[in-house]
């Protein structure tokens, strides 16, 4: 198999990951903040280290303040729950995912929320001066996408939150797509809050994730429960991240995405994304000369990571994602990818887009493998 589904998740991982997850599995660790013993120290030791390794990966200086949950869904939504009072505006964009559009369409439903959503042109891009009219001194969050999970654009957070910052409202950055990907470092990027997965460019375990919270920032929990401190108290401890989380923490999954940190540090973001560029070119330089395929946010004028978003004609996405699949190996996604509103923007909302998404383990000759797959699967359609 041909895998280029790595924005959904990163199905190979390396050795490291897989051995530290052996390792917490199977050396005796106990739980975390539950107890003095030996194992249960070693517990709280990984859960620690994999605090420390990502606050180091942003450049954040507060690892107590990375706050860990089962995906970037659950930090979404603690972000977004967590700082929206009733009537309050937020102002997200057309490229969101649903991890923020369905918790935002709930807080309108259930708290009067206000919500603006900067629209997406039909070629991809999106412009600064739309974020400009719609954050007013009355915003309270703005929800942006650090990379798109349709196109792979690179959205302007930086420029995006000064100015929201200027109007007194917070940031949230959705890092799902870019951290271990991208150089994604808090205090460049001006981000209040940042959510992250460990799965996909991180190369971790599925079940990891979590939320960066910047020092000025508090979040209400959305989950409570055992934290093994404060016991007697019936409110979530202040002290953070007990704060924020509740329950037993994933410490194998823990581990594993520590090893896929420091792995992603080793090998150099900086060279990560350059290479996967130069991957992503080729594949886009190839299949962009496939008659009847048509290229996703090509003319956008932003950076992209490296997914790419096309069609084959008027085929319906999933047939074509199928025949890739079945006749030549190779695994994509197909549909509406959890992004509506980019759909709508793009003119896909029908027909839906097979997505490629290509990670740190494609090599060029699987590229050039689906290039020609995909002009296979163009002359049967066609």
């Amino acid at each position: 198999m041909i895998y280029l589904n790595n924005a959904a998740t990163s199905a190979r991982k390396p050795p490291c990951v897989v051995e530290a997850v052996a390792r917490a599995l199977t050396s005796g660790a106990g739980s975390s903040a539950r107890g003095a013993a030996a194992a249960d120290l070693d517990a709280a030791r990984t859960v620690f280290e994999a605090r420390c390794a990502l606050a180091e990966l942003f450049a954040f200086s507060h690892p107590e303040r990375v706050v860990f949950f089962a995906n970037a869904t659950q930090a979404l939504n603690t972000a977004i729950f967590g700082t929206v009072r009733p009537g309050d505006h937020v102002v997200a964009t057309a490229y969101e995912h649903n991890s923020v559009l369905r918790p935002l369409a709930l807080l309108e439903r259930t708290r009067g929320a206000r919500v603006s959503y900067v629209p997406v042109a039909r070629s991809g891009a999106i412009a600064l001066e739309d974020f400009d009219r719609l954050i007013t001194p009355g915003t309270r969050l703005v929800a942006v996408s650090h990379a798109s999970n349709l196109t792979g654009a690179v959205l302007p957070v930086a420029e995006v939150a000064r100015m929201a910052h200027a109007r007194g409202a917070l940031v949230l950055v959705d890092a799902a797509q870019t951290a271990g990907a991208l150089p994604v470092e808090l205090d460049a990027l001006g981000a209040d809050l940042a959510a992250f997965t460990g799965h996909k460019a991180l190369m971790g375990p599925q079940g990891t994730g979590g939320l960066a919270v910047a020092p000025q920032v508090e979040v209400e929990p959305l989950f409570c429960g055992g934290t093994g401190v404060q016991s007697a108290r019936d409110r979530q401890p202040d002290t953070y991240p007990e704060h924020l989380e509740a329950g037993t923490a994933n410490t194998p999954g823990l581990a594993g995405l520590a090893a896929g940190v420091r792995f992603v540090q080793e090998q150099g973001v900086e060279g990560i994304r350059a290479r996967e560029e130069a991957l992503r070119a080729r594949f886009v330089s190839g299949v962009s000369a496939v008659p009847g395929v048509r290229v996703y946010g090509e003319g956008d004028g932003m950076g992209h990571v490296a997914t790419v978003a096309l069609n084959v004609g008027d085929a319906d996405s999933a047939r074509v994602a199928d025949a890739l699949a079945q006749r030549w190996g190779i695994a994509t996604r197909a549909g509406l990818h959890c992004a509506p509103r980019a759909h709508e923007a793009l003119g896909t909302r029908g027909q839906g887009a097979v997505r490629f998404s290509l990670g740190f383990y494609t090599t060029a000759d699987e590229v050039d493998a689906a290039v020609r797959a995909v002009a296979a699967v163009a002359r049967e359609l066609a």
